[in-house]
């Protein structure tokens, strides 16, 4: 089959789509990557899903328009990229759709433990536009056996990067920054992943509040100022980042009210010194969630750890790619992209949504139960038929 994945991320800087060509099922299938694309959102589309993210108020008006416009440009998304690469059609696509709320642990709700994600994109319109049926809305299924929805990656990082004598990290750079950490000859019940915090996400609201721009590109902002060390280690002694895994994040934690915490706590420092404080913040809480939760005192050797291999947007982000440098050095990895193993780094999620709707498709589960914190494998998505 060729299927179309699609993934927009928590930064709701656009849409990247993936078409990857698979056979086989489970961790035996075998896939190659056709043509990966990336179109950002218009201005105002990306203001109407930020306002949307986390709000306390919302239009249901609104909310429902948005949810058809998401799944008319995801569509639309799926076409350029065919028409890139001169594919008339395809058999499947797996939509992850562009999330508004993510609480991944149960909280009190009318009487009830309630925990609820929603990722919006009418999966209908697309398959109607594109003429192939569609799976989306994959995370409900796994929170509804116990887990908190996320991550779900690890099922692509396992397939991928699973070494018998080498353990393996992945670690993504997205909004969010999660990681997948592989031991060496590891069966999947044996995969631990998590979210370890922002990842691109505070970076990109403070130079949107700094400088009027969406992000730092390559890094070259944060390269000119110092990181505030005091602030760096108030920010790291948060719950979120001792809490231990399976744990999930998105801009309920990390939003518009951590960005003004984060603003406030800096003061009046330099602008440069405020965009390095937010970069080192991203490498330090991963740097620190490995030497708490991957890398303890008498595991690495055991695991076999060696590698920790990077993607995501991040990944253009070149002072944040050098402080993740340094500190896997000084813990005994080797830094390494996904291209080496075939993947195009900010494509990567696209790849993995693309084959989630493959196994769904299949009717096999693809959820990683130990990374999810579920009790049991599930199906994942729900499918729209043209």
């Amino acid at each position: 089959m060729i299927v179309a994945g699609v993934m927009s991320g928590t930064s709701a800087d656009g849409i990247n789509v993936a078409l990857v060509r698979v056979q086989g099922r489970g961790f035996g299938m075998r896939f190659r990557v056709l043509e990966h694309r990336k179109y950002r959102y218009p201005a105002a589309v990306r203001r109407a899903v930020l306002r949307a993210m986390n709000s306390r108020n919302a239009r249901v008006a609104d909310l429902a328009r948005l949810n058809v416009l998401l799944g008319e440009l995801y569509a639309e998304a799926i076409r350029r990229t065919m028409r890139a690469c001169r594919v008339k059609r395809v058999d499947l696509v797996g939509c992850h759709g562009q999330t508004l709320y993510h609480q991944g642990r149960p909280a009190p709700y009318l009487g009830r433990r309630i925990a609820a994600t929603w990722q919006t994109g009418e999966g209908a319109v697309i398959a109607a536009r594109v003429g192939a049926p569609v799976v989306s809305d994959f995370r409900p299924a796994d929170m509804a056996a116990g887990g908190q929805g996320a991550p779900l990656v690890p099922f692509l990082d396992y397939l991928v990067f699973r070494h018998p004598r080498q353990g393996r990290i992945v670690q993504n750079l997205g909004g969010i920054a999660n990681l997948t950490a592989i031991p060496a000859g590891a069966r999947p019940e044996r995969v631990l992943a998590f979210d370890t915090g922002p990842g691109n996400m505070v970076i990109d609201a403070v130079m949107e509040r700094l400088f009027g721009k969406s992000y730092d590109r390559d890094g070259r902002v944060a390269a000119r100022g110092k990181v505030l060390e005091s602030v760096l280690a108030k920010l790291l002694r948060r719950p979120f980042f001792r809490q231990p895994p399976p744990k999930s994040a998105g801009r309920e934690q990390f939003g518009r009210e951590f960005v003004a915490e984060f603003l406030r706590r800096c003061g009046r420092a330099k602008k440069e010194d405020v965009v390095a404080t937010a970069t080192a913040l991203t490498a330090c809480s991963i740097s620190e969630a490995l030497c708490r939760f991957v890398l303890t005192t008498g595991t690495r050797k055991r695991r076999g750890f060696s590698e920790l291999v990077v993607s995501g947007g991040g990944v253009r982000n070149r002072t944040l790619v050098h402080m993740l440098e340094r500190a896997a050095s000084v813990l005994g990895l080797r830094l390494r992209r996904p291209e080496e193993f075939g993947i195009p780094s900010e494509a990567k999620e696209a790849v993995a949504f693309a084959l989630l709707a493959y196994q769904t498709w299949q009717r096999q589960p693809s959820n990683i139960p130990s990374a999810t914190g579920a009790k049991r494998a599930a199906v994942l998505g729900k499918v729209s038929y043209p």
